[in-house]
């Protein structure tokens, strides 16, 4: 840092003669060097990263990688096809039918080039959207994709701003076939890693709710004010509040019976039973926990009061957790997409998941880490070097990693192997 004041520069050299002539503790010189002090500050805020982001380093930044490529293959094995969208586009697409949640997280810039607002993106799911409205025609569809999203803020507490996001996405399917097919997948695909913990799966369906407010003829404010009392448990406000609400004991029953799948119709009133798309919708959540239960002996519970993406979901919801973990890994469900040559509908059925949430619970096999022995590398000759070299490629092929050495002092952490020149053979010795 130049320090600028022509008053300064006297007590700045008259501190560096006193330092050469007398040494001073490092207090002393930090004093009569403020400027120093004051480097250092401005070099440390550089280096200091927000909240919510953080460096992928070395070994976890390796398994990541792996995690990745292991992942998307699986996918792309069972017919899904790999897209990979660009981090921003225009907010006209990527927040047409955004919701309100999804807009606030996602950070917005403006296009140098013409002058219109960008987002960049939160979520890859809506880029989906507009790819198969374009591309996906009138059959099914299936799509896999894997990116970073940045977020304005952090998903719950010590929550990342930088997921990277892996998903997988059904199109142009309205049974529960769809929904079956992407558990299987999702299963098949954790099943496969080295994954020390187990997947617990939170099922919910929104159609249920949704159709109970149509047939109440409720108003946005009313069902924006049960959501919020299901999402905090409140059970004796709600019981208060349903009281004033047409078909309110139905609204209450989805909280004290919500959990209880078997029982849950027979609690509602005649007419909600009568009904039936809430008869369907119930039928679908027994049938998908029959199989997550019977297929992959998988811990299932139900909660149809979880409706954090009513605007966004239609049907089944479900969310994955990793033993206790109060955030979800994976998150799925049915939602709507868009034909846009015909502008109608087109069902759809999917889910993301953090890729790096799972680098906590799962394991690499233990590398073997190979040194190339200095000495035997600089007193070779040119066909013992030669010779190495075809050696060194054929292990790296293998998967070992090979270090060809700078000079005497550079060695990697944690050396298995060292490959070292005798009897005028390069030998591989373990350390």
């Amino acid at each position: 840092m130049s320090v600028s004041s022509d008053s300064a520069k006297p007590t700045q050299q008259n501190s560096i003669n006193e330092t050469a002539a007398q040494p001073a503790n490092d207090s002393a010189a930090s004093n009569s060097m403020p400027y120093l002090s004051g480097f250092a500050s401005d070099v440390a805020n550089s280096w200091l990263l927000p909240d919510g982001v953080v460096d992928v380093l070395f070994e976890d930044a390796h398994k990541q990688e792996v995690l990745r490529h292991q992942l998307i293959e699986q996918l792309i094995t069972h017919g899904y096809q790999l897209v990979c969208p660009p981090m921003l586009e225009f907010t006209e697409s990527l927040l047409s039918d955004a919701s309100e949640d999804l807009k606030r997280q996602t950070f917005k810039i403006i296009d140098q080039l013409t002058g219109r607002l960008m987002g960049v993106r939160a979520d890859i799911t809506p880029q989906i959207l507009r790819i198969d409205a374009h591309h996906g025609g009138t059959g099914i569809a299936r799509y896999c994709y894997v990116g970073d999203v940045i977020h304005t803020l952090p998903s719950g507490l010590f929550g990342s701003r930088t997921p990277l996001q892996l998903g997988a996405e059904i199109f142009g399917c309205e049974s529960l076939t769809a929904d079956i097919e992407l558990i299987d997948v999702l299963f098949t695909m954790v099943n496969n890693l080295n994954m020390s913990a187990a997947l617990h799966i939170d099922l919910g369906h929104v159609a249920i709710f949704k159709r109970l407010a149509e047939l109440a003829e409720l108003p946005d404010n009313a069902t924006e004010r049960l959501m919020y009392l299901y999402a905090n448990k409140n059970l004796p406000e709600l019981k208060r509040v349903c009281r004033e609400l047409p078909m309110g004991d139905d609204f209450y029953v989805l909280a004290r019976f919500g959990h209880d799948i078997a029982n849950l119709l027979a609690k509602l009133s005649d007419a909600a039973q009568q009904d039936s798309q809430i008869a369907t919708a119930v039928d679908e959540l027994q049938r998908l926990k029959s199989h997550l239960e019977d297929q992959w002996q998988c811990p299932v519970s139900i909660d149809v009061t979880e409706l954090s993406g009513y605007h966004y979901h239609t049907g089944i919801v479900f969310n994955g957790y990793i033993n206790s973990e109060t955030q979800s890994l994976v998150r799925g469900g049915r939602f709507d997409g868009m034909q846009s040559q015909t502008q109608t509908l087109r069902a759809a059925t999917g889910f993301s998941m953090d890729i790096s949430r799972l680098l906590a619970h799962t394991q690499l096999d233990a590398p073997t880490i190979v040194l190339v022995d200095f000495e035997s590398l600089a007193d070779a000759t040119a066909d013992e070097t030669q010779t190495l070299s075809v050696q060194v490629e054929s292990l790296r092929q293998q998967g070992y990693r090979v270090t060809m050495p700078l000079n005497a002092d550079d060695r990697p952490h944690d050396v298995t192997h060292r490959l070292v020149m005798t009897d005028n053979q390069w030998h591989l010795q373990t350390v």
